[in-house]
């Protein structure tokens, strides 16, 4: 690997020391210099290639502060019937023909993304309206927030869901009114259905890893944070081996699941070096908090005296404060232990509760995305008490909360600019204002997909900002996303990324 110079540059190093540079020394994947000087003295090196950036900026590369790319991958080639594709039932029918053609009969059909409010019957499909379309293969739909689904009568026949059949734990069949039928439409139940539906073949799973890995190189993406539930100890060794055989560029951690850190059993959390945390979910999916509080403290408090991080989702203001109550009892009863907890989400979050978080040094992970994409729902659907209080990133800041950006994808799409521009100016896709007093400056929406998402992965130290020493992540882009209008952040393109000094996407 020859060493790098960047000249010419607008450099946004995320480093207060030095906030801005105008040239970058590369050698052996790290950052040898960073300069104020856009044409510095030459590399003694005779094999340094000079490259002249031409005023362009380069920033950190941007970090995926939580996502779950085992799903983002499968998404890339499996069928979509998101907004995108189908805009009313009769378009998700046609979607489900189509790929019923193309494969045997008695498969399973698996697509994601559908999404009711976007449809325009504005309802959620039932197994009736899937029958209509395709009856010889058993059909699962993903709902959009990844935490409901769909199956037609086959997909519940094969599943042994009917009638008589009883709400799992922690979930929840819907059914007809009056005659109790199931519709189809399961929530809280990914777990059950995962391990009775037919897996992507090991050959459509390395497709769909070798296409995450461009699709997030061709967005600046860098490094991930895989917070999937369900991640044990043999998705921690699949995710080592597509990175041994270079499927994709990015570096990877993931959280592990409650189940896969009880199998632990007192070897520490990190004895892998992609793994980082214990995720947890909060939920009330059956109207009772799930764990409840004396369940969740337990939990988290295992996790603290592991020396773990907590990982909790949390969306809903009661859960927050459970969380916040749990991890506040843990570092009150092991004081010395000091993990880097994290709520992620954080939806719905009074100042008071902001400030509770901050006391508690707890560290958020949130997705501004969702502003854009769901803005319009949210301002229809979240009740006038809550609505104060949505995804309030400012006040998170300005309450001394370390706020990391992320984009849950496949949920939102896996594009930090898109990000960035959510979080400074509150606008839906159709540029509805969603809180504008929660607007960020574009230095700390950018400080969200940087150096505070290395802080909630633990990588700081290595990543994050451009300093002398770290790792050469970095992204060129064809605009200063700290100084344009805020209206002209999502036509900022990526030019070129680079992982570990290597070049990895150019435009």
């Amino acid at each position: 690997m020859h060493p790098l110079l960047f000249i010419n540059a607008n450099v946004i190093t995320m480093d207060p020391t030095r906030p801005k540079a105008g040239s970058i020394g590369i050698t052996d994947g790290k950052i040898g210099f960073v300069s104020t000087d856009r044409i510095p003295a030459q590399s003694a090196d005779p094999r340094t290639v000079v490259m002249d950036c031409s005023g362009k900026t380069i920033v950190p590369g941007f970090i995926d502060a939580h996502c779950h790319l085992l799903a983002y991958a499968k998404r890339l080639t499996a069928l979509d019937v998101g907004p995108r594709h189908a805009s009313c039932i009769a378009d998700v029918q046609t979607l489900l023909r189509e790929a019923a053609e193309r494969i045997p009969l008695g498969t399973w059909i698996t697509g994601y993304g559908y999404n009711e409010f976007r449809l325009a019957e504005k309802r959620h499909l039932t197994r009736w309206d899937l029958d209509a379309a395709v009856s010889s293969h058993p059909v699962r739909l993903m709902h959009r927030s990844g935490h409901a689904q769909l199956l037609n009568s086959m997909g519940l026949d094969r599943l042994g869901i009917t009638i008589e059949s009883g709400d799992p734990p922690n979930g929840m069949i819907d059914r007809e009114v009056p005659s109790g039928e199931p519709t189809g439409l399961l929530f809280g139940m990914d777990k059950q259905i995962a391990r009775q539906v037919s897996p992507a073949s090991g050959s459509l799973l390395e497709a769909g890893i070798q296409a995450a890995g461009c699709a997030l190189s061709a967005q600046g993406i860098t490094t991930v944070y895989d917070a999937t539930e369900r991640n044990d100890h043999s998705r921690l060794a699949q995710v080592q081996a597509w990175k041994r055989q270079e499927l994709f560029p990015q570096r990877v951690r993931m959280g592990l699941g409650w189940d896969a850190f009880q199998e632990l059993q007192g070897h520490p959390v990190e004895s892998s070096p992609f793994a980082y945390g214990v995720k947890l979910v909060l939920d009330g999916i059956t109207g009772a908090m799930h764990p409840n509080q004396d369940e969740l403290n337990k939990m988290v408090l295992q996790i603290h005296r592991a020396g773990a991080p907590v990982v909790i989702h949390a969306i809903e203001q009661r859960h927050i404060a459970a969380a916040c109550a749990a991890i506040e009892r843990a570092r009150k009863e092991y004081p010395s232990i000091r993990p880097r907890h994290r709520i992620e989400h954080c939806s719905i979050c009074p100042p008071e509760l902001a400030s509770r978080i901050a006391d508690a040094e707890i560290t958020v992970v949130t997705q501004p995305a969702f502003l854009y994409q769901d803005g319009d729902r949210y301002l229809e659907t979240v009740s006038k008490d809550e609505l104060p209080y949505l995804y309030p990133v400012a006040t998170l800041f300005r309450s001394g909360v370390c706020t990391a950006g992320s984009s849950d994808c496949p949920i939102a799409l896996p594009n930090p600019l898109l990000g960035i521009y959510a979080a400074v100016t509150r606008r839906s896709e159709t540029h509805h204002m969603v809180l504008a007093q929660e607007r960020l400056s574009p230095y700390n929406a950018l400080q969200m997909f940087t150096i505070n998402a290395a802080r909630a992965m633990g990588v700081e130290e290595e990543l994050g900002s451009i300093q002398v020493g770290k790792a050469a992540n970095l992204v060129v882009l064809n605009g200063d996303p700290t100084a344009v209008p805020a209206e002209a952040l999502p036509e900022i393109q990526v030019q070129a990324t680079m992982i570990d000094g290597e070049i990895v996407w150019t435009a």
